[in-house]
């Protein structure tokens, strides 16, 4: 399998981080990684779109020639392949959870930060738009209030023990806001400590450039 992605991009950097920490726990996934270069518009050429048809990253190419194009949509594939160690969850409840703090870091978070970021400093060199970064950043506080509350029992990650596909969405938003020059407020001290701690571990450091 071959895995389309350009590093710092948030989206592709989550199923990075996925890989890694699969890697790491001693569960090897055999892919390679393929890099599509953003600035250079690589994205938009007719090689990619036949990828792709919307021109975006991640993508991931099957043995059989066919492509899987959505973040989540990958990881869950990759993880039905190979379940161990588990990053999603063993049981219903437990992937009902993590599903819903993924979805939660991926809108709440990672889409305000990258709205934020293409609006003020695109490097797609998209137009400035102030009023949707505006917009962004008097959302994003709400939900970091509530993420910041769930680690209130001292959980290390997000779903609890161990790292799940929540914990990699929001470490992919954090590394393209600190890109960006988005910066989180110092009154989520949970989240901060999350976010320091979470990029100690060899799987981060192996994927976060920023």
């Amino acid at each position: 399998m071959k895995l389309y992605v350009f590093p710092v991009a948030p989206n592709p950097t989550r199923v990075r981080l996925y890989l890694a920490e699969k890697r790491e726990a001693g569960g090897a996934i055999a892919v390679e990684e393929v890099t599509v270069s953003l600035p250079r518009s690589e994205q938009k050429s007719p090689e990619h779109l036949a990828r792709n048809p919307f021109g975006r990253l991640p993508v991931l190419e099957l043995d059989d020639g066919s492509y899987l194009t959505e973040s989540l949509a990958i990881m869950e594939y990759l993880e039905e392949l190979h379940p161990e160690p588990s990053l999603i969850g063993r049981n219903p409840v437990e992937r009902a959870r993590v599903r819903e703090l993924e979805r939660i870091c991926e809108l709440g978070v990672l889409l305000p930060i990258a709205q934020i970021v293409h609006a003020t400093r695109s490097p797609l060199r998209l137009p400035a738009r102030p009023e949707v970064a505006a917009h962004f950043r008097e959302a994003l506080p709400r939900v970091l209030e509530l993420l910041d509350a769930k680690l209130a029992d001292d959980r290390p990650f997000l779903a609890g023990a161990g790292p799940t596909v929540a914990d990699f969405a929001l470490a992919a938003a954090f590394q393209f806001g600190r890109f960006g020059g988005v910066e989180i407020e110092a009154r989520f001290e949970r989240i901060a400590r999350w976010d320091l701690a979470y990029r100690e571990r060899p799987a981060a450091k192996a994927v976060l450039v920023i």
